[in-house]
């Protein structure tokens, strides 16, 4: 979602103002660009400003890539803690595959929606550019850390409600949910269009799709393997 450059130049603009406008030109360089690959003379240009100030505002690269990545970070731990929690007081009603109240959308919604006017800073918690050794990686780390506690949390969840306790299952739901929320993300940055109830409203739709062939496809596998008739593609 592209920042239009300023010509206003820094005369007249409250140092607060001036703040959010370095941020949001910078969160949206990194998300874009990558840490390595970002420019603060670009920064700089988006906003209309010069690299010596944002120096003077931020300090150094990886000092402006933590301003940026902090309160995305927070945010994003926030909203998904907070839509587990839902969730799960909701209760079994609310985790149904077709239920299009259930966790893992309440998720989706949330973080669709913290996301919404920034959706590039998503890339900022996942950046692979970083020095190893910086704060900014180790803060990262910590987000993303914290992202996967919650995510395995959720889905073992979401197993055992359905009275599965596999610990392998688990593992690999949480793999499988986390690879498509990254990639629903994605999606999303690729359609500006699409707002964050849109995109609630299109995964319920995809959900609800995924549920309905589920049941049959388990059935058959099920039977298969009992008969010792495996699917075609599986036959040697």
């Amino acid at each position: 979602m592209a920042t239009p450059p300023s010509r206003a130049g820094t005369k007249g603009v409250p140092r607060a103002r001036r703040e959010e406008q370095i941020l949001a030109a910078a969160t949206e360089e990194f998300g874009s660009r990558g840490y390595a690959a970002a420019s603060l003379p670009a920064v700089a240009a988006r906003v209309g400003v010069t690299k010596t100030l944002l120096h003077q505002y931020f300090g150094a690269k990886q000092d402006l890539y933590l301003a940026c990545l902090t309160p995305v970070g927070d945010r994003l731990v926030a909203v998904i803690r907070a839509a587990v929690a839902e969730g799960a007081a909701a209760g079994p009603s609310a985790v149904g595959p077709s239920a299009a109240t259930g966790t893992p959308l309440l998720v989706l919604r949330a973080i669709f929606t913290a996301l919404e006017g920034r959706r590039e800073a998503w890339f900022l918690v996942y950046e692979t550019s970083l020095p190893p050794d910086s704060e900014a990686a180790r803060r990262a780390a910590g987000y993303r850390a914290a992202v996967n506690r919650l995510a395995a949390d959720g889905t073992a969840g979401l197993l055992a409600a359905a009275g599965h306790a596999d610990p392998l299952d688990a593992d690999a739901l949480n793999h499988v949910w986390q690879g498509l929320v990254a990639t629903l993300v994605r999606w999303w940055i690729k359609h500006p269009d699409q707002s964050p109830d849109a995109m609630a409203r299109r995964c319920a739709r995809l959900f609800a799709v995924a549920a309905a062939l589920a049941p049959a496809a388990a059935q058959g596998d099920a039977s298969g393997i009992a008969s010792g008739n495996l699917p075609g593609e599986w036959a040697d």
